[in-house]
């Protein structure tokens, strides 16, 4: 099986997901998989409905692979990566995520549309109007509130406003100097301050899942922010959740984010790309062999399918000639 991952960074750095693409590139060969990591700015897209068996890139024809795994950091994920991810999604090959869920998971706002419209619990939220109308929000949301960018990342763009006053400033300052600016207000989960559950979605399976807790005194729990971790055993509405979760967004492997509510749990966040460096450490889990595994049996299924689809056409093509 040949696996191909797009990522824009260095994977011999620090960056975000540089740690993962090491791993998938170490554990592949361990599994006999063939894994190549290719830059964004080496393809080149030509469409052609003749050559429906190879994509340029570094300017030259290349077989497709058996898998693709869109890897982009944040703040690579514009429309370049997702053309390349669209282009060889129509040449037929697989794809852990397609690049519709990528852009339907990357903004916070539709994701929400998405879950709210599916009955799933989330927090309330709203998406931010300049000027702000004040009265509405605290009617509506409440304070403390939680803001958000919209296409923020691994805890990045998220505040916790304590009350009317502070946000009143916040939004007077953003208003003054970035109106344009996409922002949505969220309802405090009391329960959960400082800490959540991520649980590692894979085709339709949890995997693995861990507790984050922030740093004393802080609010964000992201292992990538200094939080701590730990194997969390999630219970079976826990699980249901994180499945239904990645199951309406249409992410086959996926990082679900649950908050603690008094009687169980809401969805805080969806990602198409999440880390698994904190949850490898915490829960002693080989998360590239699980996505590898995955893949094995998605093509196993396929060719099944095809198959049997030849044989039921040679059946068919019998009964016409006899009939």
């Amino acid at each position: 099986m040949e696996v191909w991952l797009i990522y824009g960074g260095d994977s011999e750095s620090t960056a975000d997901l540089a740690y993962e693409v090491r791993r998938f590139l170490a554990e592949g060969p361990k599994m006999g998989v063939d894994v190549k990591v290719f830059k964004p700015s080496q393809f080149d897209l030509l469409v052609d409905e003749e050559d429906r068996d190879s994509i340029l890139i570094d300017g030259n024809p290349v077989s497709l692979p058996d898998f693709l795994y869109p890897y982009m950091e944040h703040g690579n994920r514009g429309y370049f990566p997702l053309a390349i991810v669209r282009q060889l999604e129509r040449l037929g090959v697989n794809i852990f995520n397609c690049a519709g869920t990528i852009e339907t998971v990357a903004d916070k706002l539709h994701t929400h549309q998405v879950l709210a419209e599916s009955r799933l619990p989330t927090p309330r939220t709203m998406l931010a109007k300049f000027p702000v109308d004040m009265d509405l929000v605290e009617r509506t949301i409440g304070f403390p509130v939680v803001v958000k960018t919209i296409l923020g990342s691994n805890g990045s763009g998220v505040f916790l406003i304590e009350n009317a006053a502070a946000f009143k400033d916040l939004m007077d300052l953003i208003g003054e100097t970035n109106p344009n600016i996409q922002l949505i207000f969220q309802k405090f989960i009391a329960n959960s301050k400082g800490r959540d559950l991520r649980l590692f979605v894979v085709d339709g399976e949890v995997v693995a899942s861990m507790e984050r807790r922030a740093r004393e005194g802080g609010f964000k729990a992201n292992f990538t922010t200094g939080g701590s971790v730990q194997e969390f055993i999630p219970d079976e509405e826990a699980k249901r959740l994180a499945i239904e979760t990645a199951k309406v967004l249409d992410i086959q492997v996926a990082g679900i984010d649950l908050l603690f509510t008094d009687d169980g749990y809401t969805i805080c966040e969806a990602n198409t790309f999440p880390g698994f460096k904190g949850l490898e450490k915490a829960c002693n889990i080989n998360i590239p062999a699980k996505i590898f595994e995955a893949m094995q049996r998605r093509l196993t299924r396929r060719e099944a399918d095809r198959i049997a689809a030849i044989g039921r056409e040679a059946l068919e093509a019998s009964r016409t000639a006899g009939a």
